[in-house]
C-alpha cells in the first residue's frame, strides 16, 4: 500500500529553503528549550510542591519516557498523513502542556503535564527531520546543518541560564510560559513558510497492538533502570519481574510487527546495512551525548562548586564543539559528496573524548576539561545528524518516516538508559568512596568543634550536600570523591563507545542523493532498499538515474 505520487513541483531556491526551515528552526528550539530551561531550577520547584526526590526523579524521566516512546509513533503517522498538520498539533500540545505546568499546585500534576510535553517533544523531534528530507535533498543537507547545530547549541546551553536567571529574578513558573511565544510563532511561521505536497489518501491499519506493546515494554524496560538500586535492590525478585516482563512485551512487539499489515515499525528494514547499524551506532550516540551532558553539568556542581546556572555555562566547550565541528563537515559534504571519512572520525573523536574526560579530577586545570569536553562535541557532532542523514538517503520514500524517527528512538532510548545506568553506577560508586575515606573525614570532622554535629546531620540527612555550605576541609573531600566518581562513569563509557566506531565502519559507503524526498516520490521511485548499491571493493557505482549531474562530483 503506498500513496499516490504527488504532483511535481519545481525545485526550490535556496531563499525558500530558508522560510520553509525558520519554522522548523523555531519549533526545533522550543523542543529543546523545554528540556532544558527547568534543569537549573528542578530543586526550588519540586522543594516549592513538597515533593520528595522520587518526584524530583520522575520529573525528569517521565517526559525523557514519553519522547522515547512516541517518536516512532509519530514516525508513522508522517508516513500516512500530513506532516505538515502533525507537526503543527506536536507543537500546540506543547503549548497547551507547558501552559498548564506552569499553573501546577502538585509534583502529581506537574509530572502529568512533562509526560505531555515528552510526548510533543518525540513529534517535534522526528517531524522537524523528516519534513526537511521532503525539501532538502541528502546532498545539499550538509549546507545546513549549521543552522540546527546553532540552535541545538542556543537552547542546551541556554535552557539552563535562562532557567536559573528567571527563578531567582521573577518565578519558576516563568520557565514554563517563557517558551509559549516562541511555539506559537513557530505554528504561525510553520502554516505560513511550509508548503508541502499533499499526498493522496490510502486506506490504513493502525497498529494498535503494535503501539502498546512497544509503550509499555519500553516504558517499563526505563522505568526499570532508572528506579533500579535506589528503590529497590537489583537483585531482587521486583527487579527480575520488571526486566523480564520488558522482555516479554518487546517480544510480543516483536511477532505482532512480523504480522501486521501495515506494522509500526517494519522489520524488513533491518535488513538494509545501513539502517542497521546507523541504529546500534545512534544508541551508542544517545549515551555519550545525553548521558555525559547530565553528569558534566554534576562534575561542575560537586566537584568545581559552580551553581547550576554556572554549570551550564561551563558545559559551552562541549556544544561549542558539537557546533562548529558539524557544520564545518556538512559544508565540505555538500560541496565533495563524501560522508563516511567525517562519520568515522567522529566516531573515533567519541572515544578519545570519552576517555579524556575518565582522568579528570576535581582540581583539574578547566582549560584542560574544557579541550576534552571540545573533542567530545566534535564527536558526536560529526556522527549524529549524519546518522539520519545515511538512513534517509538509503531508505525507500515509503518508509522514509518510520526508518528517520527510529534513528531518533534509539538515540533517545540510548540516553535515557544511559543516564539511568550511568546514575544508578555513581549512586553505588559514590557511597563506597566514601567509607574509603571515613579516616579523613573523621580527622577533619574533628577540626570543625561546635559545628561538626551540624555537619554531620546534614550529611546523614540522604540528600545531595550542598557543597558551598560545607566547611573548607570537609568540603574539599567531598569535591575529590564527586570528581573522581563522575570521572569513572565516562571511564566506563569510552569502551562502550567502541560500538559506535566498529558500526559506522560497517556502513556502505553510498553515494547522496541529489533530489528531495518529494522530487523521488514524484518521480515514481520504486520500493529499492539502497540508495547506490556498492560494486566489489566496497566502491559505490556511478550517479543513479534519478541523481541529476548538478557539476558535483559523487562520493
Amino acid at each position: 500500500m503506498t500513496a499516490t505520487a504527488p504532483v511535481s513541483q519545481p525545485k526550490m531556491s535556496h531563499a525558500q529553503i530558508m522560510q520553509s526551515l525558520t519554522g522548523l528552526l523555531m519549533g526545533m528550539f522550543v523542543s529543546i528549550l523545554a528540556g532544558t530551561v527547568v534543569s537549573s531550577s528542578l530543586p526550588v520547584i519540586v522543594s516549592d510542591l513538597d515533593g520528595g526526590q522520587t518526584a524530583f526523579t520522575w520529573v525528569v524521566t517521565a517526559t525523557l519516557l514519553a519522547t522515547t516512546i512516541s517518536t516512532p509513533i509519530w514516525g508513522k503517522l508522517a508516513d500516512i498523513g500530513n506532516r505538515k498538520l502533525l507537526l503543527q498539533i506536536s507543537l500546540a500540545m506543547f503549548v497547551l502542556a507547558s501552559a498548564a505546568a506552569g499553573f501546577s499546585q502538585t509534583t502529581d500534576f506537574l509530572i502529568a503535564m512533562r509526560v505531555i510535553q515528552g510526548l510533543a517533544g518525540g513529534g517535534m523531534g522526528a517531524l522537524s527531520q523528516i519534513v526537511m528530507a521532503d525539501i532538502l535533498s541528502p546532498r545539499e543537507r550538509g549546507k545546513y546543518m549549521g543552522l540546527f547545530g546553532a540552535v541545538m547549541a542556543l537552547g542546551t546551553v541556554g535552557g539552563p541560564l535562562i532557567g536559573g536567571f528567571i527563578t531567582d529574578t521573577i518565578n519558576w513558573r516563568w520557565n514554563f510560559f517563557v517558551a509559549l511565544p516562541f511555539a506559537v510563532i513557530a505554528i504561525l511561521l510553520i502554516q505560513r513558510t511550509l508548503h508541502l505536497p499533499e499526498f493522496a489518501k490510502r486506506k490504513v491499519k493502525i497498529d494498535y497492538l503494535g503501539i502498546m506493546f512497544l509503550s509499555s515494554g519500553v516504558a517499563l524496560l526505563l522505568i526499570w533502570m532508572s528506579l533500579g538500586g535506589t528503590q529497590f535492590e537489583w537483585n531482587s525478585s521486583t527487579s527480575f519481574l520488571m526486566a523480564g516482563g520488558s522482555l516479554l512485551l518487546l517480544i510480543l512487539f516483536v511477532i505482532v510487527e512480523l504480522k501486521a499489515t501495515d506494522p509500526l515499525l517494519n522489520l524488513d528494514l533491518f535488513k538494509n546495512r545501513t539502517f542497521t547499524f546507523a541504529v546500534i551506532a545512534s544508541l551508542s550516540v544517545g549515551l555519550s551525548m545525553f548521558g555525559t551532558s547530565v553528569f558534566l553539568s554534576q562534575y561542575m556542581i560537586m566537584a568545581r562548586g559552580a551553581t547550576a546556572t554556572q554549570a551550564g555555562l561551563m558545559t559551552f566547550p562541549m556544544m561549542a564543539g558539537l557546533l562548529v565541528v558539524s557544520t564545518a563537515a556538512g559544508a565540505l559534504i555538500t560541496r565533495y559528496g563524501k560522508w563516511k571519512a567525517f562519520v568515522v572520525t567522529g566516531s573515533v573523536l567519541q572515544v578519545i573524548g570519552l576517555f579524556l574526560l575518565g582522568t579528570i579530577h576535581y582540581d583539574t586545570n578547566f582549560v584542560l576539561v574544557g579541550l576534552y569536553m571540545f573533542i567530545l562535541g566534535a564527536g558526536v557532532g560529526l556522527v549524529m545528524q549524519n546518522m539520519v542523514l545515511v538512513v534517509q538517503n538509503s531508505v525507500p520514500v515509503s518508509e522514509l518516516g518510520v526508518a528517520s524517527s527510529a534513528v531518533n528512538f534509539f538515540r533517545t532510548l540510548g540516553g535515557t538508559a544511559g543516564t539511568a545506568g550511568l546514575g544508578a553506577l555513581l549512586a553505588i560508586n559514590i557511597p563506597n568512596m566514601l567509607a574509603d575515606k571515613q579516616s579523613e573525614i573523621a580527622g577533619a570532622m574533628a577540626q570543625l568543634g561546635d559545628k561538626a554535629a551540624a555537619v554531620s546531620a546534614q550529611l546523614s540527612s540522604g540528600s545531595l550536600p550542598n557543597l558551598s555550605t560545607l566547611p573548607e576541609p570537609i568540603r574539599v573531600i567531598f569535591e575529590s570523591v564527586y570528581g573522581d566518581g563522575v570521572a569513572a562513569l565516562f571511564a566506563f563509557a569510552a569502551p562502550i563507545a567502541l560500538i559506535t566506531v566498529v558500526a559506522v565502519c560497517l556502513i556502505p559507503n553510498q553515494q547522496l542523493r541529489t533530489q528531495t524526498a518529494v522530487e523521488r516520490q514524484a518521480a515514481g521511485e520504486g520500493e529499492d532498499t539502497d540508495a547506490a548499491p556498492e560494486q566489489a571493493g566496497g566502491q559505490p557505482e556511478a550517479q543513479t538515474a534519478d541523481e541529476h549531474d548538478d557539476g558535483r562530483t559523487g562520493a
